[in-house]
């Protein structure tokens, strides 16, 4: 069974950090482009940041610049390092892996529906 855990989620006053990591099991994703998608009530599941098989990262213009995205092959994890946390962060926050595609090691996706493997999402609420 194929398995994406988000862990890491909580709450934070705005201004500060969490650190949100997601933890595969029953595949190893080493070739997989994987990445983080967000979702607040009342809207579309949103993409965050996504990175490559070969470590290249991508990111939503909401957050470039404060949220970093990384990725431990050998852990079978990706984590996201989220910075200056704002009010409009809050949302639950999914893990998704793309699958074997035969991507290019710079291969990023943006899109939910290029990947095939989700976690159940993790809360994160930063108040103002």
């Amino acid at each position: 069974q194929v398995q994406l855990v988000e862990s890491g989620g909580g709450l934070m006053q705005a201004g500060g950090s969490l650190r949100l990591s997601c933890a595969a099991s029953g595949r190893t994703f080493s070739r997989d482009a994987m990445g983080w998608f967000r979702q607040a009530p009342g809207k579309e599941r949103e993409f965050v940041a996504a990175i490559s098989w070969g470590g290249y990262a991508a990111y939503a213009d909401s957050v470039k610049g404060r949220f970093t995205i990384s990725r431990d092959n050998a852990k079978n994890t990706i984590d996201l390092q989220m910075n200056s946390l704002k009010p409009e962060d809050t949302a639950v926050y999914y893990c998704a892996a793309a699958g074997r595609r035969g991507t290019a090691v710079a291969a990023v996706f943006r899109n939910r529906n290029e990947y095939d493997y989700w976690g159940q999402g993790t809360q994160v609420t930063v108040s103002s």
